[in-house]
């Protein structure tokens, strides 16, 4: 059984940056594709960036120049790094492996 925990969000100002992890545990994490999403109050969730095993990644137009999805398969942890964030970035972040497995969400929110 896949188990995702995710860690580093909070409340930044904007223009501030945030570094988001997230580590796996139960899967093969070296060839596991490893997304994150996000979702905002009254928002679907939507992708936010990806990351393959071999290390190709892919980014939502709104976050393309200052989100960055990198991993770690030593420590079996990816991480989003995030910044000139803005207050539309405010969402709860969800970590996902495989297209099927979800951590509990880390919250974002960005100020004005």
């Amino acid at each position: 059984q896949v188990q995702l925990v995710e860690s580093g969000g909070g409340s930044v100002q904007a223009g501030g940056s945030l570094r988001l992890s997230c580590v796996a545990s139960g899967s093969i994490f070296s060839i596991s594709y490893m997304a994150w999403y996000r979702q905002a109050p009254g928002k679907q969730r939507e992708l936010v960036a990806f990351i393959t095993g071999g290390g190709r990644t892919n980014y939502a137009d709104s976050v393309k120049g200052r989100f960055t999805i990198s991993r770690d398969n030593a420590k079996n942890t990816v991480y989003l790094e995030m910044n000139s964030l803005k207050p539309e970035d405010t969402a709860v972040y969800y970590c996902n492996e495989g297209g099927f497995s979800w951590g509990q969400g880390t919250q974002v929110t960005v100020s004005s």
